[in-house]
C-alpha cells in the first residue's frame, strides 16, 4: 500500500472513530502496522483535530492515549536485532510527536470559550494520567494544565478585538447530545480502569515483564540508569503532600496517646 493510500484510509478511519474500545484499538492497530509512515499519519491526526467536531476531537484524544500506551509497550520489548530495534523505534515515534505538539492538540480539543467546555474535564483527566505515568515530560503537561486552568470562565468579548476564525459551530442535535452522553460514559469507564498504581520493581535492566505503559520510565540518566517504578510513585505522592503543620502535631500526639498510655491507666484496647 503506497503512502497516499495509507493516508486516505487512515483519515477515513479517524472520521469514523467512536469512544468504543473496538473502534479505538482498530485505529491504534493501523498506526502500529504502518508506523513507517508515522509522520504522514501524525499530520492526519493534527488535521482532523483541527477540522473535526467537538465530539470527534475528544475521541481522537482518547485514541492518542491508547496509542501512546501501545507505543511504549512495544518500545520496551526491543529485540537484539538491529532491524527489529529500528521497527520498534518507529512505533515509539508517536509519543515524541505528542510531546512536541501537545499544546497545539489541546488547543484544538479544548478551544477557548463555551465550545470547549464539554471536553475540558476529560482532557484534564487524560493529561493528569500522562503526567503521573510519565508518558511525556511532566513539566510539559503541567504547563498545558496551567494554561487550561488560567483560561477565563466565560467566552471573551471579541467585539473590539482582532477578527476571529470564520468557523461556525452549530448546536448539537438531540441525537448527537444523547450519543455524546453514551460516549462520555464509555470514556470515563476507560479512564477509571487505567488509574493503576505504579509498579514496584528493582530491576533496572529488564522491563519486558511489565504489562502497562505507566510502569515504563522514559528518562535515563547519563549513566544509562532508568528510574524505578517505586521512585516515580514516591515522587508523585511527595508532590501532592502538604507541609507539616499544627494539625499534624495534634494528630501525632493523639496517636502517641493511644499507643502509649499514661501511668496508672489501663492497657490499650486492642479489640
Amino acid at each position: 500500500m503506497d503512502p497516499f493510500e495509507v493516508r486516505m484510509q487512515f483519515i477515513s478511519m479517524l472520521r469514523r472513530l467512536t469512544a468504543s474500545q473496538q473502534s479505538v484499538q482498530k485505529v491504534v492497530g493501523y498506526c502500529v502496522k504502518f508506523a513507517q509512515c508515522g509522520e504522514d499519519l501524525w499530520d492526519c491526526i493534527i488535521e482532523e483535530c483541527r477540522k473535526g467536531s467537538i465530539n470527534s476531537r475528544i475521541n481522537i484524544l482518547h485514541f492518542l492515549d491508547s496509542l501512546c500506551e501501545t507505543s511504549l509497550l512495544l518500545k520496551s520489548r526491543s529485540a537484539p536485532s538491529t532491524s527489529q530495534k529500528e521497527d520498534v523505534t518507529s512505533k515509539g515515534v508517536f509519543v515524541d510527536y505528542l510531546a512536541r505538539d501537545l499544546s497545539k492538540i489541546i488547543s484544538y480539543v479544548v478551544p477557548e470559550g463555551r465550545q470547549g467546555l464539554p471536553n475540558l474535564s476529560s482532557t484534564k483527566q487524560i493529561l493528569e494520567n500522562w503526567r503521573i505515568k510519565r508518558v511525556i515530560d511532566p513539566q510539559k503537561v503541567d504547563d498545558v494544565l496551567s494554561d487550561l486552568n488560567n483560561r477565563p470562565a466565560t467566552a471573551p468579548d471579541t467585539s473590539g478585538s482582532a477578527p476571529q476564525p470564520t468557523t461556525t459551530h452549530e448546536p448539537l442535535s438531540r441525537n448527537e447530545i444523547f450519543k455524546r452522553v453514551e460516549e462520555d460514559r464509555e470514556r470515563h469507564k476507560r479512564l477509571r480502569e487505567r488509574r493503576w498504581v505504579q509498579s514496584i520493581t528493582h530491576d533496572t535492566t529488564d522491563h519486558r515483564s511489565l504489562t502497562l505503559a505507566c510502569f515504563l520510565p522514559l528518562a535515563e540518566s547519563a549513566a544509562g540508569e532508568r528510574a524505578l517504578g517505586i521512585d516515580i510513585e514516591f515522587e508523585n505522592e511527595w508532590e501532592t503532600a502538604s507541609d507539616w503543620n499544627e494539625d499534624d502535631d495534634d494528630a501525632a500526639a493523639e496517636e502517641s496517646e493511644l499507643c502509649f498510655r499514661a501511668e496508672g491507666e489501663g492497657p490499650m484496647d486492642l479489640s
